[in-house]
């Protein structure tokens, strides 16, 4: 099997408390070993191991490939005319999600798939190597599954979103959704899904609707996440927790009741800032659930509506100038903590039997991420051993 040094690393994040006592585990002049798609070695590159390649890094910053936990990336048409009457201070009535669930529905699976490659390109020539990503734009048993099972093509990490809003068809009778969501539509796509999510919100599903759908859902084989706590306060954290969901996402609204049970159990809090920020919205309080010891993710929310980013270096800057995490936390946060939202150990860090997925940032620090906003500072991205930017 061929090996590779990526040597004359200025800045190493391996995300290896071990190294240097740091949850960032820090190694300066350093290098990295890959063997087929795996990590080896790292340290300081005067130490490095003989390797069949060599790739300088020319006194750069290397750190693990963003770990996206949270996006909905199939889908058709977009929201822009939402959007700008949004930001213009205007009223607008048009159907929100409901809009994107129209163009979906009549969408061909080559124009969905197209779209969802053209979003996984972009992200990964961001830094972005390992994503998540839902279904919830077709609302039926056939356009969901099919969305689950053009997701899985491309990733491991497929949630099963049903229960995002309730469908138009079954506005009067929500009941009887919740009825399809656990029932014959769970059944078309659980073969093609990891998790099970549901919007636990005003206006989408109470915590009864909630429990329902994600018990269902486990019994099926599917592991439970939630939309929690982002419009308003809800139960949704508290059943997240109560479920061993691995993540609760958005957490923009929390009692402190919330955030003691987040602190106690397993249940990652996965921060959405690119929401707030297209919404004009709250900021969830990173700084009072890391001070409570919440293992807190960063994430996109990529999605047509409401956070329409696939730019995990924007939401790090975003969480560092308006969330109260530092620099280190942010980008912890959007590696080993979207691994941690996906209880996933072999991604989000580089040390020996992780997965070679790596970003080279043409900067001496990660800190320019929160410290250059909106500069394209990616300059190489590896994924499972090879060169992919």
């Amino acid at each position: 099997m061929s090996s590779t040094v990526i040597s004359d690393i200025v800045t190493l994040v391996t995300n290896d408390p071990s190294l240097d006592g740091s949850p960032l585990g820090l190694v300066r002049n350093a290098a990295v070993v890959i063997e087929g798609d795996r990590v080896v070695w790292t340290g300081e590159s005067s130490k490095a191991p003989a390797t069949d390649n060599r790739v300088d890094a020319g006194g750069r910053t290397v750190l693990p490939g963003f770990v996206d936990s949270h996006s909905h990336l199939v889908f058709a048409g977009d929201r822009t005319e939402e959007f700008n009457a949004r930001m213009s201070g205007r009223a607008y009535s048009a159907g929100g999600i409901r809009t994107t669930v129209a163009a979906t529905r009549a969408a061909t699976d080559a124009e969905l798939e197209a779209n969802l490659v053209r979003f996984l390109d972009e992200a990964l020539r961001q830094g972005t190597t390992t994503f998540e990503t839902k279904s919830g734009y077709g609302l039926t048993v056939e356009d969901e599954a099919r969305a689950l099972r053009l997701a899985a093509r491309h990733t491991d990490e497929v949630t099963y979103l049903g229960a995002h809003i309730v469908a138009p068809e079954y506005a009067e009778d929500p009941a009887a959704y919740v009825a399809l969501v656990t029932g014959e539509m769970l059944d078309a796509c659980a073969p093609h899904a990891r998790w099970i999510d549901v919007f636990c919100e005003k206006g989408a599903f109470d915590g009864d609707q909630a429990r329902a759908v994600l018990t269902a859902g486990r019994a099926k084989g599917l592991h439970p996440r939630i939309h929690a706590n982002q419009l308003s306060y809800g139960p949704g954290v508290q059943l997240a927790v109560e479920l061993d969901a691995a993540s609760a996402d958005h957490c923009t609204h929390l009692t402190d009741a919330d955030v003691d049970a987040l602190a106690a159990g397993s249940t990652v809090a996965t921060l959405l800032p690119g929401a707030e920020f297209s919404t004009r919205a709250a900021w969830p309080d990173a700084r009072r659930l890391l001070d409570a010891g919440v293992t807190v993710a960063l994430s996109t929310d990529c999605n047509p509506g409401s956070s329409f980013t696939s730019s995990v270096p924007f939401c790090v800057a975003l969480a560092v100038r308006d969330m109260g995490m530092t620099p280190d936390e942010a980008v912890w946060s959007a590696t080993a903590g979207g691994a941690a939202a996906l209880r996933r150990t072999d991604i989000g860090r580089l040390a020996p039997g992780a997965y070679a997925d790596l970003t080279l940032l043409d900067a001496p620090s990660h800190v320019h991420l929160a410290y250059r906003p909106g500069v394209p500072l990616v300059a190489g991205v590896w994924r499972r051993g090879v060169r992919a930017v």
